[in-house]
């Protein structure tokens, strides 16, 4: 009985740990939507000659042998898989198998002011903090208040004030604005 009553405590300590945890610590946890810009690679098993490195043009899709144009904007890396497999079958194979993998992300960029404003490489678990540090930190004239992050989402952007532990996606924007001086 004793230790019923303490795996039941334990396992809710963990349930109220995670729960209070806020949900952009979460956001890194939601699948990947592709976008352009990306590179992907494309394995199509026994055909190596379909299989290789292709990268989402400005509308979002690639030109593939046999398959031809693929529109991949915004799919899952399981939703391209699935767009690539009918765009295939049946017409060239008849059971396509694919895999698809994001290759190189698109960078992001820190702007206002940072001590080095510019292009930097996106890295998985990325904040705006860390994007901020990449960028060499605030100037002195930086207003660590009113940060904002432009977000690559799809084909849009949308801006959103932003808490130095907000994730930060590929092809985000962080800006830091100039404080008022007065």
């Amino acid at each position: 009985m004793v230790r019923l009553r303490i795996v039941f405590v334990a396992v809710l300590l963990i349930a109220m740990i995670a729960s209070a945890l806020p949900l952009r610590a979460r956001d890194d946890a939601r699948p990947y939507r592709l976008v352009p810009g990306d590179r992907i690679g494309v394995t199509v098993y026994g055909h190596e000659d379909l299989s290789g490195e292709f990268r989402l043009d400005r509308s979002g899709s690639v030109s593939l042998p046999l398959a031809g144009r693929v529109a991949l904007d915004g799919e899952t890396l399981r939703g391209a898989e699935a767009a690539i497999v009918r765009a295939l079958r049946p017409d060239y194979l008849r059971s396509p198998r694919v895999t698809v993998q994001v290759l190189g992300h698109r960078p992001i960029y820190v702007l206002g002011e940072v001590e080095q404003p510019g292009r930097y490489p996106y890295e998985r678990g990325l904040t705006v903090m860390g994007a901020i540090a990449l960028a060499g930190g605030y100037t002195e004239h930086a207003d660590r208040t009113a940060v904002s992050v432009l977000r690559a989402r799809g084909s849009s952007r949308r801006g959103k004030p932003a808490d130095e532990e907000d994730a930060v996606g590929p092809g985000d924007i962080v800006r830091v604005p100039e404080r008022d001086l007065f």
